[in-house]
């Protein structure tokens, strides 16, 4: 059994407004997969910054799909900013949206990546392949595509804290004003048709919340990165999954976070233990 890592986080964006918790959330998540589950330097690519172009994040996600064999753990980590599209594909059944994560040199003509890249890539894992997504960004939870939370009112907390979310510009706004009806499915959704997953998803928030970037004991982290890591460390890797969802989920409302991470699976992935194959 290999196991592969893809750890990219943002900070310092080419034309939109930067963010400080991003590069720690990386080295945090480096650091227990390389305490806790036996992945060495070798196992692990880092993406920072300028280097995380959507070329090259696209590229080394594709790569570490199509090279990984059963039996394979991969991780998939993003830190840094997200936004949303309204969907013109009619494959969004609930909100009409597509939710995207935003690269180094994000802009709003085609330099970003939606759910529908990723869950795109993702459709080409061999089976037994066990591949484990942490998305700490805003609008994250149905990040792959595959579920379909109900929408709640999202408000932060008051205190240092920088929202992870790039607003569209009017001009893009602009291009599906008055078109909402037109986006609705023609069938109502029915549960017998969802995506079964081949992979586990870690949301920072659901897909109408924003990820926090936030100051915590003096240095800023995605608040969702940081008790997710938190955790994994008070229990020295030892946790199932929903355990450490539903430990994280406490731990940002108890520390006045108002986004609610997700844990999006197969049911019976949910009571192994976080990155177990």
């Amino acid at each position: 059994m290999k196991k592969r890592a893809l750890l990219i986080g943002i900070n310092n964006y080419q034309a939109i407004n930067g963010l400080q918790g991003c590069i720690n959330d990386v080295t945090n998540v480096r650091d227990i997969l390389k305490t806790f589950f036996d992945f060495t330097n070798n196992d692990i690519r880092v993406l920072t910054d300028e280097r995380a172009t959507k070329a090259n994040i696209l590229f080394r996600l594709e790569k570490m799909v199509s090279e990984a064999k059963p039996g394979d753990l991969l991780i998939f980590q993003f830190s840094g900013h997200g936004s949303q599209l309204l969907d013109r594909e009619n494959d969004e059944l609930k909100d009409h949206m597509d939710e995207l994560i935003c690269p180094y040199d994000m802009n709003w003509d085609d330099g970003f990546i939606t759910d529908d890249m990723l869950g795109n890539i993702l459709s080409k894992l061999k089976k037994g392949v066990r591949m484990e997504i942490i998305l700490d960004s805003c609008h994250s939870g149905t990040g792959t595509r595959d579920i379909y939370p109900a929408m709640v009112a999202c408000t932060m907390a008051s205190r240092l804290i920088k929202n992870r979310w790039v607003s569209p510009p009017v001009d893009i706004e602009s291009r599906y004003q008055g078109d909402e009806d037109k986006l609705k499915p023609k069938k109502a959704f029915r549960t017998d048709q969802r995506i079964i997953l081949n992979h586990v998803l870690w949301a920072g928030c659901r897909d109408n919340q924003t990820s926090a970037d936030a100051e915590i004991g003096g240095y800023y982290n995605g608040a969702f990165s940081y008790y997710f890591c938190k955790h994994i460390r008070d229990n020295k890797g030892n946790i199932a999954r929903n355990n450490l969802c539903t430990m994280v989920k406490n731990s940002l409302k108890f520390n006045e976070f108002d986004q609610v991470p997700q844990l999006e699976c197969e049911s019976g992935l949910k009571a192994m233990n976080v990155f177990s194959v």
